[in-house]
């Protein structure tokens, strides 16, 4: 093994170690000077000490950008290339966000430990997208896990939230379960717990078919997709709307982005196919089908949905669904479209819960009455607002429609003589149309319908600018898409 230079060693970790001492410094801070002060004060200090860490930690990430090449410590369990480094950027990025709308909300009363908390799950996802080792994973995946428990249950006094959080503990818990029987069958078949070295152990072995079933069935949980999925509309329900931005955004481009590791590098050689003249058992045909299956449901069941959290929680099962067509591709490029779409489904599934949660406080909740004229009373979010169900629903030139673009394109081009996921991406076109009706329901109520209030909505400058950056970043991407691909595209084909 290569000896790492100690200034690498420490660049790799500066990242996690800044995070560390920021959730204490909080904590500290709130316990020694800040209990006495007005919740506001706590609030908008304590998210202003949170932001400065994370700024501190992007910081540290784009020098990791400047060392000359990967760096790998401890047998991968810390792997630091130029895409984790980035993908990192994206998850300090999105934290950032969610502390922002954090700190116009109500998140209680115990404040630091609220920010705290949200850092600690920050880094867990770090570590998620850093490692290539089978143990480092899961116990990255539980830390995430546990912080996002915690954060769903903050408003104690809510029948609600305590619902929501006992039912994502409980699916949380089952999903581990799987998870670690799964990666326990895949260490003992192929004797190492290392990403690349079981790639080059794969073999037609039941046991090990087993083991990724389960492995593919406990990541099922925490992307939830169907069946998989039961634990999701309750949970966005009732947590509090950035704890639910953070749980659909953060913790998906995580998992995707491991998800990808273990499936196109660990076991790249079990794919099988899910063509529709040729079906052979593998990753590929496990994935097709339960991709169909969210791709129809959560369509389906949110046109139904008036409370507009459950509806985007409907919305990111189907949402589970499109990502999973880029990973039945089984190619770079599908590799490349997942990471591409992860990364405009997460900027703007936040910006929509962030138009959310600004204004349910002052419109009285989150069902779709609530939001009855909201373009007179609130102009400038209710654009935000149009800009990201648009995106969502995949309407061009915004960064959603290049995002199932390219998923579709891949998906076609894997067989590109006789199409055989076409059957695949029609489902994928048709439930996209199917998603557009419900995002035009909801915006129907922001435009068309008039409210029995008429009074002005006031938000703060710093969330109206945070989330019009958003916005601008979500143009950008649909804009110039090729560009950003093109990026992916040379950083994926490193791994």
């Amino acid at each position: 093994m290569t000896p790492v230079p100690y200034c690498s060693i420490f660049t790799a970790l500066t990242p996690v170690l800044i995070l560390v001492i920021g959730a204490f410094v909080a904590l500290t801070l709130d316990i020694v000077r800040l209990r006495r002060s007005t919740m506001t004060v706590r609030n908008r200090t304590l998210g202003m000490v949170s932001i400065l860490a994370l700024l501190g930690a992007a910081v540290a990430l784009t020098r990791q950008f400047g060392l000359p090449g990967p760096v790998t410590l401890l047998g991968q369990t810390l792997v630091v290339n130029h895409l984790t480094s980035l993908f990192n950027l994206v998850i300090v990025g999105l934290t950032i966000l969610t502390i922002v709308i954090s700190m116009e909300g109500d998140v209680g009363r115990h404040v630091g430990e609220y920010y705290a908390t949200l850092l600690f799950g920050s880094i867990g996802m770090l570590l998620l997208v850093s490692t290539e080792e089978l143990i480092t994973i899961f116990v990255a995946l539980e830390l995430t896990s546990i912080c996002l428990y915690i954060l769903t249950a903050f408003h104690k006094g809510a029948l609600r939230s305590q619902e929501a959080a006992v039912k994502y503990f409980m699916f949380g818990a089952i999903s581990s379960a799987f998870l670690l029987f799964g990666l326990s069958y895949v260490y003992g078949i192929t004797g190492t717990t290392n990403i690349r070295e079981i790639a080059a152990q794969t073999t037609s072995s039941t046991l090990l078919s087993v083991g990724l079933l389960f492995t593919v069935v406990g990541f099922g949980f925490k992307v939830a997709v169907v069946p998989f999925h039961l634990w999701a509309p309750d949970a966005y329900e009732g947590a509090p709307t950035p704890v639910a931005a953070f749980i659909a955004t953060g913790s998906k481009v995580a998992s995707f982005f491991v998800l990808v590791k273990l499936l196109f590098i660990g076991f790249a050689g079990m794919q099988g196919t899910a063509f529709c003249y040729k079906f052979s058992s593998g990753w590929t045909m496990l994935l097709a089908s339960t991709g169909a299956a969210s791709m129809i449901l959560g369509n389906v069941v949110a046109i139904t949905q008036r409370n507009i959290k459950r509806l985007l929680a409907y919305s990111s099962i189907a949402h589970a669904g499109y990502v999973f067509i880029g990973f039945v591709a089984a190619t770079e490029f599908g590799a490349t479209s997942v990471l591409f779409y992860v990364i405009v489904y997460a900027l703007t599934n936040l910006g929509a819960f962030g138009v959310l949660a600004a204004l349910a406080n002052r419109a009285g909740g989150d069902d779709m009455e609530h939001f009855a004229g909201m373009a007179r009373r609130a102009p400038f979010l209710s654009v935000l607002m149009l800009i990201f169900f648009l995106s969502l629903a995949g309407i061009p030139p915004l960064g959603g429609f290049f995002g199932k673009f390219y998923l579709f394109a891949a998906a076609v081009q894997s067989e590109s003589t006789k199409f055989g996921l076409l059957w695949l991406v029609i489902l994928g076109i048709a439930m996209s149309a199917v998603s557009l009706y419900y995002y035009l329901i909801v915006l129907k109520h922001f435009y068309i319908i008039d409210g029995k209030d008429k009074s002005r909505i006031q938000t703060p400058v710093y969330l109206n600018t945070a989330l019009a950056a958003v916005a601008v970043a979500v143009v950008l991407l649909g804009l110039f898409p090729e560009q950003v691909l093109a990026l992916l595209k040379g950083l994926v084909a490193q791994l």
